[in-house]
């Protein structure tokens, strides 16, 4: 199996090892092997359902393709994320940030005279 492969396994649950689920995969794991992971996959949900998602796939070298895929998707949907975040955030603009000042003290300004030629 390619590294990417155990990049998506990495995830799961410490107690079982990578290449232990690997092999499990490949059939090369003993009898007594395979009926202990089979334990451990029984308390955990996600193995078993990574395992049987995994199982359904015939020829290896499309799922390293798959693999590929998805991380280049997950990838650029992440980049997307992030260039939205950036551009919602209000930029360091400190000219931005004087004109909001005068402003607002030529508003008081402009208030305290008019109240003033009104008395």
């Amino acid at each position: 199996m390619s590294d990417e492969l155990k990049d998506i396994l990495s995830n799961l649950n410490k107690d079982v090892e990578q290449d232990k689920l690997l092999d499990y995969l490949n059939k090369k794991l003993s009898a007594s092997e395979a009926h202990e992971l089979e334990k451990q996959m029984a308390g955990d949900p996600f193995i078993n359902d990574a395992v049987e998602g995994l199982e359904g796939f015939s020829n290896k070298q499309d799922l390293s393709l798959y693999v590929h895929q998805l991380n280049k998707d997950l990838k650029k949907q992440l980049e997307k994320k992030q260039q939205r975040k950036e551009k919602r955030k209000l930029k360091d603009q400190p000219w931005l940030l004087i004109s909001i000042v005068v402003l607002l003290v030529l508003i008081v300004l402009s208030y305290v005279v008019i109240r003033k030629f009104l008395e």
